[in-house]
């Protein structure tokens, strides 16, 4: 894995917010709304949105056949899959448990670099790392968040099923470097791809138009999630998988429960608990681990 720079850092704390948002945008939208809609809205809105950007700066569009499989490929396993199974998922199971199993993305990512990689190895520190992580989201959203674990089995099995997607698109993505394409064409590329094969299934599917108008709060969530959970995040998701590698970028996740509850404390005067501090601290030096910072810290001087 290539180091984490500061400006990368910066990038996947704002990725961490967008993300973040997502869980509670789409929480709301499926309560009207039906799942593949939802997501098919979802990939839409933000494919014009990111062409818009590009055909206004007159930057170039990417043609190859190569390049266009592999929008197809990412198109799939970063957004047709998981934002589906997400989607389904949270139609069953809080998500508090939710954000729990959606931190196993970079369990995932970890092995499947390791199984496919030659510079993205498996390590004791990286290792470490991962599982210091996992138990920071864990104590920081709350043991009782497990209290789910058991029912629903269908529900958890699909963010499960989510972040094993997550994983392999992490590492397939890297290929986008090498063909030259920048971040920005990138997402339009992907969504677009996603968007050729989410919008007929939600039209066949869930048949929109036989649906109830949806009331204003679902319609500004799946604005939310089309124009800064989807567009913009994918923007600043090519930008770091292109600089720092697969492992890097699916460190966001264990940064999405701080975000949460970051913003909740300084918006809305929610209460900081001792296990969110505990929590964030084990994050925290999950992070410098799998990043190399916490063994450079501890090796002694010479």
């Amino acid at each position: 894995m290539t180091a984490i720079g500061r400006r990368e850092w910066l990038l996947l704390g704002v990725l961490s917010i967008l993300w973040g948002g997502s869980f509670l945008f789409v929480g709301i939208a499926v309560r009207t709304l039906p799942p593949f809609t939802v997501v098919a809205t979802r990939v839409v809105m933000a494919a014009l949105a990111l062409w818009l950007v590009i055909l206004a700066g007159r930057r170039a569009v990417p043609l190859g056949v190569a390049v266009w499989a592999s929008f197809l490929g990412m198109g799939l396993l970063n957004n047709a899959i998981p934002f589906s199974l997400i989607a389904f998922g949270q139609t069953q199971i809080a998500g508090g448990l939710a954000s729990i199993l959606n931190a196993m993305t970079p369990i995932f990512t970890v092995l499947v670099a390791n199984a496919l990689t030659a510079d993205e190895r498996l390590t004791p520190a990286r290792a470490a790392g991962v599982v210091l992580g996992f138990a920071g989201v864990v104590v920081m959203v709350g043991w009782e968040a497990l209290g789910g674990i058991g029912g629903q089995v269908l529900g958890q099995l699909a963010i499960v099923g989510a972040a094993l997607s997550y994983g392999f698109a992490s590492v397939f993505g890297r290929r986008f470097r090498r063909l030259g394409v920048d971040p920005l064409a990138t997402a339009a590329g992907q969504v677009t791809a996603s968007s050729a094969i989410l919008l007929p299934l939600a039209l066949v599917v869930d048949r929109p138009w036989t649906l109830s108008a949806p009331g204003v709060e679902a319609v500004g969530a799946v604005i939310a999630l089309g124009l800064l959970s989807t567009a913009l995040a994918y923007v600043l998701f090519f930008n770091v998988l292109q600089a720092a590698g697969a492992t890097a970028i699916s460190l966001v996740i264990f940064l999405i429960p701080p975000s949460a509850i970051g913003l909740g404390w300084l918006v809305l005067g929610e209460r900081l608990e001792p296990h969110h501090l505990a929590g964030f601290g084990l994050i925290l030096a999950g992070l410098a681990a799998i990043d190399g910072r916490l063994a450079a810290w501890l090796a002694p001087a010479r």
